[in-house]
């Protein structure tokens, strides 16, 4: 009985691990981020490409950095590179590329909050993502709540 109450903890725990690891966390989305701002600053041509393919470590679950230049076209993104960072409404209808801009800061990240469904699934939920200024570009992590 023992052994079986035992077994059934341990397969339980290692179900609950895995669950817990299926997203990636604030910590993991802002230590992205920064990553990244290190990549922009070494080689922004090199770093954009391998933010798009998902390169080196720059994609990782439901965790991946985008960038925006000053045209305020994705410089930067798994699929929407070329297309209006700038112009991005979130589910709920909120200027999410306009708040984006307006938020990032050289030297500092911050925080920008929305609707956004999860990979696979259509319900928004909200994601928070951490956005800052690196070279000329606005980059972004975002991890979901």
């Amino acid at each position: 009985m023992r052994k079986t109450l035992l077994v059934m903890l341990c397969t339980a725990g290692i179900h609950l691990t895995a669950q817990a690891g299926e997203f990636g966390t604030a910590e993991e989305a802002k230590a992205m981020l920064e990553k990244a701002v290190a990549a922009v600053e070494t080689d922004k041509a090199s770093a954009l490409e391998k933010f798009t393919k998902g390169e080196d470590g720059f994609k990782d679950r439901d965790l991946y950095p985008y960038c925006g230049g000053p045209d305020g076209n994705f410089t930067a993104h798994p699929t929407l590179t070329g297309q209006s960072l700038k112009d991005l409404k979130d589910k709920a209808g909120k200027p999410l590329g306009e708040e984006i801009y307006a938020t990032a800061e050289a030297g500092k990240i911050s925080e920008v909050a929305y609707m956004w469904p999860r990979p696979g699934t259509d319900t928004p939920v909200e994601k928070v993502t951490f956005v800052t200024k690196a070279d000329d570009q606005v980059c972004v992590v975002g991890y979901y709540k």
